[in-house]
């Protein structure tokens, strides 16, 4: 087939593009911007544009598909002479599911924990040599892509709650109609796409209605929401299995787990990662892994990229960074860095990046998220407002949200590591939490000079 990607550069969309490209079709694509990784990824493959922009006359009768990626515009000049050709347009998980239609399909939805829950399956399958298809919003060890089209009779899918594309304003996981379908809890985010929890809300109820007859829901009963959620829509075309904690213990740090009649050593911790791991079981259990190849496979996982990832330690400081941004987030990753080091001093830095975590009518919601830390700053860009056209943000309304007196709130990149610069790391743990990248700041060079003696 002959495809066109409308915004190649972003980070699904360049690894579809490459998945397609080795599975044999013809790919072009276009974007106004791409930037590494995948421009160099886009490059070893043949797959970078010539140029950048966007260019009408790459839209042809002789495409068989256009695959329209999110960084697009609805005005876009290379959609709108797709729809005028009546060409086939396809948002990224629309055209997973066409090239899925006749696989067992796996999809990893929930407000958090969705990418660990992915790559926790995929981490066990590979290592018991099963062949399947994935995408996963992650990079993760042992994969050199995170999107993987073939002809393997199973595909293990991420399913995200964001719309699937300009035209297409549903959630991206609305489109993939799972056989077994995970979610692993609900907390309200993307508050510039769902305005109200109420309408957030709905759309997992949709996700659980998409299950194909005879399908199964794996579902975190500790989550209330979640639980009152599902007992409200009952389906009885399908199978419902509730998780929760599985039998664990932690020992001078060490992770130790129990399932059924097998046990073993974890390098993950928490237990927002037990929770994930729980899941993970049900999924690999129903096929047909036993509990022992499972936990086998799991003694060697070590998370997905900058989820609770060591960056440096030595024998009295250990530096984590983690991709926790939303409230309910933040707050399971402060637990677990107190459960697993109860003896150490924790000392936290959030920034705020996402459209909600920057608004002030959302800020509340963080109401005492930080207070598991012993010393906490929170830092936010000027740059990242502007981005995303919000109003100025000022310390007092962040102290307001978080509520929390001794709360440290930082808006220059310089200024927080001069904080950090002052503490004493004798003993402790310290924990980066972000979507982004404290505005350039070079928290890999921290981490590295306050473990280096």
């Amino acid at each position: 087939m002959n495809i066109h990607f409308i915004s190649i550069g972003g980070n699904v969309m360049h690894q579809l593009a490459i998945a397609l490209h080795k599975k044999g079709h013809q790919i072009t694509g276009s974007d106004d911007e791409i930037f590494d990784p995948a421009r160099g990824n886009l490059a070893h493959e043949g797959l970078l544009p010539t140029s950048i922009g966007w260019n009408s006359e790459l839209i042809t009768n002789n495409l068989d598909a256009v695959i329209l990626g999110m960084h697009a515009r609805e005005n876009n000049p290379e959609l709108l002479k797709a729809q005028e050709l009546a060409l086939p347009i396809y948002s990224f998980p629309e055209y997973i599911y066409r090239e899925s239609m006749q696989k067992q399909r796996i999809v990893v939805g929930g407000s958090h924990g969705k990418t660990t829950t992915t790559a926790m399956i995929m981490h066990a399958l590979k290592k018991c040599g099963r062949d399947f298809d994935f995408l996963v919003g992650a990079k993760l060890n042992g994969f050199d892509q995170s999107v993987r089209i073939t002809d393997a009779p199973l595909l293990i899918c991420e399913g995200d709650e964001y719309p699937a594309s300009p035209i297409v304003k549903k959630p991206k996981f609305h489109f993939l109609f799972p056989h077994i379908a995970i979610i692993t809890g609900i907390a309200w985010d993307h508050i510039n796409v769902f305005p109200t929890f109420e309408i957030y809300l709905e759309q997992f109820a949709i996700f659980i209605n998409k299950i194909e007859p005879g399908g199964t829901l794996i579902y975190n009963q500790s989550d209330s929401v979640l639980n009152q959620l599902v007992q409200s829509n009952p389906r009885k075309d399908i199978q419902y299995q509730p998780y929760k904690l599985p039998h664990h213990s932690i020992n001078n740090g060490i992770t130790h787990i129990t399932l059924e009649d097998a046990s073993g050593n974890l390098q993950v911790f928490g237990e927002h990662n037990l929770l994930n791991l729980q899941a993970a079981w049900l999924v690999c259990k129903q096929l047909d892994l036993s509990a022992a190849e499972f936990l086998q496979a799991m003694q060697d996982f070590t998370g997905a990229s900058k989820r609770l990832e060591l960056m440096a330690a030595n024998n009295n400081t250990r530096v984590y960074r983690d991709f926790a941004h939303a409230p309910s987030k933040v707050t399971a990753t402060l637990q677990a860095m107190r459960k697993q080091f109860p003896q150490q001093t924790l000392i936290a830095v959030l920034e705020l990046h996402t459209y909600s975590s920057l608004n002030e009518n959302f800020l509340h919601e963080y109401n005492h998220s930080m207070d598991g830390a012993d010393k906490a700053a929170v830092f936010y860009a000027a740059h990242a407002l502007e981005i995303k056209k919000l109003p100025p943000l000022s310390a007092e309304k962040v102290l307001a949200g978080f509520d929390r007196a001794d709360l440290e709130v930082f808006n220059q990149p310089n200024q927080l590591l001069q904080w950090l610069s002052q503490q004493d790391y004798q003993n402790s743990i310290v924990l980066l939490m972000s979507s982004g990248n404290f505005d350039g700041a070079d928290m890999l060079t921290f981490a590295k000079t306050i473990t280096a003696s």
